[in-house]
């Protein structure tokens, strides 16, 4: 030690047992080189919380060292090897979602089932019902131009049939 040298000591209570694993399995260089604010992302991610808008310039740094992830316009979730430290990968998966091919796979599942009845829009949005009308709609029209489904209209109800039906 020299005289420009100071050492501090805080004595602290752990509140979150998990947090603090998500911490360790960061990693000590990247420990290192993280701010206040970058913990405050952190956490409030893992506790699925807001991101107060001073903190939000902070999410592409912590995108580059791979410690977040961003799944869609405005949307970041920790990388998933931090939730599967805690043993909550399952958390991950269900923030990030499935992906596009699985969500049509389970609309045609659903379309498959109704049979020669066939199915309503209003139907597939409780299939999917983290989606938007949009989302939707996005990818019943990719289902019909890969000519998987096709619709028929009848009274006033639009109704979709799988093809091979």
């Amino acid at each position: 030690m020299d005289d420009s040298f100071v050492s501090i000591t805080l004595n602290g209570l752990v509140i979150d047992k998990n947090m603090l694993s998500v911490i360790n399995q960061i990693g000590n260089e990247q420990l290192e080189i993280l701010s206040t604010s970058d913990f405050l992302v952190i956490h409030a991610l893992y506790h699925e919380m807001s991101l107060m808008k001073n903190l939000k310039p902070r999410l592409k740094r912590l995108t580059e060292l791979g410690i977040v992830k961003h799944i869609g316009r405005n949307k970041y979730v920790l990388a998933r090897c931090l939730y599967t430290a805690v043993g909550k990968s399952g958390v991950h998966t269900r923030m990030v979602g499935l992906d596009r091919e699985t969500n049509k796979e389970l609309l045609l599942k659903h379309i498959r089932n109704n049979g020669r009845e066939g199915t309503p829009l209003k139907e597939l949005y409780q299939v999917l019902p983290g989606h938007n009308r949009g989302q939707l709609q996005v990818l019943v029209r990719e289902l019909r131009k890969e000519g998987r489904i096709f619709c028929e209209v009848n009274t006033n109800v639009a109704r979709w049939f799988v093809v091979d039906f």
